[in-house]
């Protein structure tokens, strides 16, 4: 988990409070959150994640 390379939404405000990040691992989509880095990983199979995020732009 320490060599991800994580990025921030491009929708965050220009502070990047409130954010979440995402990180690509294998086989998973890493994220946390962007105001404690240090803090805990969630970690999401990758077709769940891409599940999650066509059901929200359906919304």
């Amino acid at each position: 988990m320490n060599n991800l390379k994580w990025r921030k939404s491009s929708h965050s405000d220009p502070q990047g409070n409130n954010c979440i990040e995402l990180a690509s691992a294998p086989g998973t989509i890493a994220v946390r959150d962007s105001k404690n880095p240090e803090g805990p990983k969630l970690l999401v199979n990758r077709n769940d994640f891409r599940r999650f995020t066509e059901t929200l732009q359906a919304l």
